[in-house]
């Protein structure tokens, strides 16, 4: 099930074009019919692929006959808007798009598209939990290879402390997970399709359980558990078993579906962070609100974990599909990067990179910058000012990360340091004569003028801040004007000698 909205707008994304206006773009879309030419007729759904219909009045009429909100059609360059049918919303596939790649693209969305308690995933997972757990009268939780809760049935009756736990943690207990690795449990899971029988742990708060893999084909996608005092009869465990199965369905429609989201929502972010000229267009497919935005940029790293702790924690990032996260994101070599609709005031900003780095392992290291607030066509600059607060904290991570409003003045530094050393530093400069004079006679005139360029040349706080006599400062700068012309006099002079003696700092 997805808004037709949201159809409409990842679509989008495919070179798919709306004709004329959706009258209600908030219908539900649930099901999904594609054109057969041997049908009699087609079947009734709410969105209608016209696979092979090359006349645009041919589809639309078998779109009514199956009362569709929505009727996907071959693009042809001289569709009129006045063609557009009442009623039915008229999307125009481009010819170098394949009915194969759309088809995959809407039947993810309507059938994989639902937002559950849990975060993501098919809110059907939940009902189907229920209806295990009414066939075998048992209470039942689906876990991902992982032991993490992925939905859970309703039915409470008999429950133990263990399944309490796990349900309230959205994962299983540490001690647990610890018994059952001792007992065995998930190496049979990795190993075989034949459920196991766990035996109760009451020091552990745990009843018996009857566990099966999950699987699709060799790949462990999770396990299905039931609460049970004893082995299951051999008629209850080929329900379990083949239960199994039909969550390993849907636990592969349901992650088409997140890489999907993820891959459309991905391209379009990096289009705004690179510039486009279509850029409201593309703001407006990913669902975002008017109004300034700040780019976060984020890296994270794991010692021997090459790659891990970033894909960790760009699945943070983009945990809870549909509408409900505040931001997008996308992974762009090793840094995610988030637009995030804010005011003026970075803290919203802060609070999530602050979640996203409570959500990771202690063990990873993280690394991270906002930007400040842009308009949509200023989205580069923000990426850019991301960037430079990122490799600020990178060089600190004891501290909170940076955000521009807090830093542009370390940034405007860098920049002019970094200016400063694309060519040659003059080998005849004031600077340079001072620098191989305090090399062969061991003196600190370069340390020295610094101090007396950023005090605006005032000798009492240059002494402060050398720890030495206002005298001894005036006899420094006394002799090195004997050693080169300084030229202190002139304020251009003055501001690229400071500029060049904070490159190395």
């Amino acid at each position: 099930m997805v808004k037709l909205d949201r159809l409409i707008n990842i679509l989008g994304g495919y070179g798919a074009r709306l004709i004329g206006a959706a009258s209600a773009r908030d219908i539900e879309v649930r099901s999904v019919s594609m054109h057969d030419p041997t049908a009699p007729a087609p079947a009734i759904a709410d969105a209608f692929l016209a696979v092979g219909v090359s006349e645009l009045s041919h589809a639309v009429a078998l779109a009514a006959r199956a009362q569709s909100v929505v009727v996907l059609v071959r693009d042809h360059a001289d569709i009129p808007v006045s063609a557009a049918p009442e009623g039915i919303a008229l999307l125009l596939i481009e010819p170098g798009v394949s009915w194969s790649h759309i088809a995959e693209v809407v039947y993810g969305l309507v059938f994989e598209g639902r937002e559950t308690e849990a975060g993501r995933g098919p809110s059907d997972l939940f009902a189907l939990a229920d209806t295990v757990a009414a066939a075998l009268g048992a209470p039942v939780t689906i876990e991902d290879a992982r032991s993490r809760v992925l939905a859970y049935s309703g039915l409470q009756h008999e429950t133990d402390t263990a399944r309490q736990d796990t349900i309230l943690g959205r994962r299983v207990p540490e001690p647990v997970r610890e018994l059952f690795e001792q007992r065995g449990v998930f190496a049979h899971l990795a190993t075989s399709d034949t459920p196991l029988f766990v035996a109760p742990s009451p020091e552990n708060g745990l009843r018996g359980r009857m566990a099966v893999a999950v699987r699709a084909g060799r790949e462990l996608l999770g396990s299905l558990w039931i609460t049970c005092d004893a082995p299951l009869s051999e008629a209850r465990a080929r329900v379990l078993t083949e239960s199994a199965d039909t969550v390993a369905l849907h636990l592969l429609r349901s992650r088409v579906s997140a890489d999907l989201e993820r891959q459309v929502e991905s391209e379009l972010v990096i289009q705004l962070l690179e510039g486009t000229p279509d850029v409201t267009a593309v703001f407006g497919k990913l669902g975002l609100p008017p109004g300034e935005c700040r780019v976060i940029a984020l890296q994270a790293h794991a010692h021997g974990e090459q790659h891990a702790a970033i894909l960790l924690a760009y699945e943070r990032a983009t945990t809870g599909f549909g509408w409900s996260r505040p931001g997008r994101s996308t992974l762009f070599g090793n840094t995610v990067y988030t637009v995030l609709p804010t005011s003026g005031n970075p803290e919203p900003a802060q609070e999530w990179l602050r979640e996203i780095i409570a959500s990771l392992p202690d063990h990873v290291v993280v690394a991270a910058g906002v930007g400040g607030p842009a308009t949509l066509t200023q989205l580069p600059n923000s990426r850019q000012e991301a960037d430079e607060c990122l490799a600020l904290h990178a060089t600190d991570h004891r501290q909170p990360p940076r955000s521009y409003d807090e830093s542009w003045d370390e940034i405007l530094l860098q920049r002019l340091r970094t200016a400063a050393t694309a060519g040659r530093i003059p080998t005849r400069s004031p600077l340079a004569e001072l620098s191989r004079y305090d090399q062969t006679g061991n003196t600190r005139y370069l340390t020295t003028l610094r101090a007396w360029l950023e005090t605006q040349g005032d000798l009492v706080a240059t002494a402060a801040r050398l720890r030495v006599h206002p005298n001894t400062v005036r006899y420094r700068m006394r002799k090195m004007h004997e050693i080169t012309d300084l030229r202190l006099d002139d304020p251009r002079k003055r501001l690229a000698m400071l500029i060049t003696l904070a490159i190395d700092v």
